[in-house]
């Protein structure tokens, strides 16, 4: 057993030495790294029932090298939406990157706080519309107490968005870790601990399971901060789904959604309609719970978390026609306008295709979906062409398209103005 004031100095000496993710800060003059949790409207979508507060503070706890608070930023000064967002980490390095890259796009809606999330009340204050929580509480001692203290600052009626690592999916990366302990202690320089972690990934035999596992990459994509993050950390747990439910529940909090949501349910991988009738009566939780275990690839998981009080009611949901369908990649909308014509959308997800049914008329709702327009204003102008349409028939046919894009988090909604 490790002791944990040595773990924390061997982390905080890892994220000095190889700052994660690697970030280069001239690529933002070229794109915006994009991705969940912490898309804005995809926020709006899961937490804010389709409408945010204004104006808007965010928290990125363990800020790491900016994406969170970079693509926060980005989004809230692109919608012209008032607040901010504060960056707090323990790592000056990261501290470094963030800022440069939040230069090189003149953002000035981003504060940079340096010090501990378990800190986060006495170091940033409270009163936080959402907190960003990604890829870090799995990395420390005591989870439920880095929670607790981010549920800490946060206001009553607002939410969080949490990546944890899935156990299932990281099989071999455990093995490796303890392996890597044994033959490069923790008390070991970082680039030390590094050379002798690369020479032993390269000498693993072929039957090793880490080198069996499809779905963990990056040791080989990540470069060298992707390496000793995955495979060197010091201190490094996993969850099941079981498992960050009762995370969640220990700071009196649910999950709204798993993202992708399709990928929690069983029937998305089953074929036999006994087996689908069975697992049509569970709990969201238990579908979520066997999903997890039929799959096998989840490495992470990815949620919208909200107070047990309200979980149940934050999300969005396709209800009436006051509704903005908004696209996740705007840019696809032809390509899935397109896929419609077809009645399916078949998506592969680290090796698993799942299939999404799509109703007759939505082609002529995609191609008129641009993230401005209500389904009153789609149904209106589909009604030129077909004026026997009515809104209920139309509804239906909606929530059927958006029950297929959204289980691929391709589809959110934004209350109309």
């Amino acid at each position: 057993m490790r002791v944990p004031e040595s773990q924390d100095k061997a982390v905080a000496d890892h994220y000095v030495a190889y700052p994660y993710p690697t970030r280069d800060p001239a690529y933002e003059a070229k794109r915006l790294i994009e991705g969940s949790p912490s898309r804005l409207a995809e926020v709006e979508h899961y937490l804010f029932q389709g409408h945010l507060p204004s104006p808007f503070r965010a928290l990125v706890a363990g800020g790491g090298t900016g994406d969170g608070a970079i693509q926060l930023a980005q989004h809230m000064a692109s919608r012209g939406l008032e607040g901010e967002v504060v960056w707090l980490d323990l790592s000056p390095a990261s501290q470094a990157v963030a800022e440069a890259r939040a230069e090189v796009r003149g953002l000035t809606n981003i504060r940079f706080v340096q010090g501990s999330l378990l800190e986060a009340k006495a170091l940033v204050g409270g009163d936080f519309d959402y907190v960003d929580c990604c890829g870090v509480l799995h990395h420390l001692d005591e989870p439920e107490a880095g929670l607790a203290a981010l549920k800490a600052v946060l206001k009553p009626d607002g939410g969080m968005g949490v990546m944890v690592y899935g156990a299932l999916g990281r099989r071999g990366v455990y093995d490796m870790q303890e392996m890597a302990e044994t033959l490069a202690p923790t008390d070991l320089p970082p680039e030390q601990r590094l050379a002798i972690g690369q020479r032993l990934f390269k000498d693993l035999p072929a039957s090793n399971w880490l080198k069996r596992n499809p779905f963990v990459r990056d040791h080989l994509d990540g470069g060298e901060a992707g390496f000793y993050d995955l495979l060197l950390h010091a201190r490094d747990r996993a969850y099941t789904v079981s498992d960050f439910a009762a995370l969640a529940a220990c700071a009196s909090m649910s999950v709204v959604s798993f993202i992708e949501p399709a990928r929690y349910e069983p029937a998305v991988y089953l074929t036999d309609p006994k087996l689908i009738a069975a697992t049509s009566v569970l709990s969201p939780l238990d579908r979520a719970i066997l999903a997890e275990r039929l799959a096998g690839n989840m490495t992470t998981h990815v949620a919208y978390l909200a107070d047990v009080a309200h979980a149940g009611d934050a999300a969005a949901q396709p209800s009436d026609l006051n509704w903005v369908p908004v696209l996740r990649d705007p840019e696809s909308r032809d390509a899935l306008a397109n896929a419609a014509r077809s009645g399916k959308l078949v998506a592969d997800t680290m090796g698993v295709k799942l299939t999404r049914i799509f109703p007759r008329r939505a082609p002529a709702i995609l191609r008129r979906v641009d993230g401005v327009s209500a389904l009153s204003d789609i149904l209106r102008d589909i009604r030129k062409a077909d004026a026997s349409l009515t809104d209920d028939a139309f509804l239906r046919d909606f929530q059927a398209l958006f029950s297929g894009l959204n289980g691929l988090n391709l589809m959110w909604l934004r209350r109309a103005d």
